[in-house]
């Protein structure tokens, strides 16, 4: 008995990992930024620490 409802797993030729099908009611397309994301970056400017955090070094380098 196979449910439609539910995600399969596919092989996939030639290759080690196996893909799953899409949930059903969802979209697979894949994620696009939009203008609106990009004001979300981090800021240019800098705090009164941020010169010594680029400049430090963890011990295991």
């Amino acid at each position: 008995m196979t449910d439609e409802r539910r995600q399969r797993v596919e092989r996939v030729t030639g290759s080690r990992r196996a893909r799953l099908t899409p949930a059903p009611g969802t979209d697979p397309s894949p994620d696009v930024a939009t203008k609106d994301t990009a004001a979300s970056a981090p800021s240019k400017e800098q705090g009164p620490n941020d010169a010594r955090l680029r400049q430090d070094v963890p011990p295991h380098y």
